[in-house]
């Protein structure tokens, strides 16, 4: 089943939305709604994307450790050594219990790819680790959704927002 990047890419977008407090100001973890906005904020680091591939988010701490999620796979710098997951029928492993523990300024988590290697990435601790692990939750999860079912589930979700407020 062919999924849009773009819809994939929206509707992780609207997830971490959902799932991460206000103010969207974290120290390392960013979401990015569109490549450019990625490019901008971090020159520094390299990373060709196939076409029309999409960065989801981020956790950068400097230019040699950080973990990107794009639509398609996740790249995880840690001491200038650079892994990369395919994250097709990637399996999203328990992250960290400390991972919300403010005393902590980013741990690991882990997921297991379809080749069963185990790749670990960068989570900044506390309010902050809702980007990437939603990030990632839900491109586990579109994996089992249509690019129609996607869209019909932030409609769904844009209504019962309006109907609070």
């Amino acid at each position: 089943m062919t999924k849009s990047d773009q819809v994939i890419h929206s509707f992780a977008i609207y997830e971490i939305k959902r799932a991460t407090f206000k103010p969207y100001d974290f120290k390392w973890a960013k979401f990015h709604e569109n490549n450019s906005d990625f490019v901008h904020l971090y020159p520094e680091i390299q990373l060709d994307v196939e076409e029309n591939e999409l960065i989801i988010c981020s956790t950068v701490i400097d230019a040699d450790n950080y973990s990107l999620l794009t639509t398609r796979r996740i790249v995880t710098k840690e001491n200038d050594i650079e892994n990369i997951g395919d994250m097709t029928s990637a399996i999203q492993n328990t992250p960290p219990l400390q991972f919300k523990l403010e005393k902590y300024n980013y741990v690991f988590g882990t997921l297991q790819l379809q080749n069963g290697t185990v790749f670990r990435y960068f989570i900044e601790a506390g309010k902050a680790s809702m980007v990437i692990e939603y990030g990632i939750r839900t491109l586990i999860w579109s994996q089992q959704l249509t690019d129609s079912q996607m869209i019909n589930l932030i409609r769904i979700w844009e209504k019962k927002l309006k109907a609070k407020l």
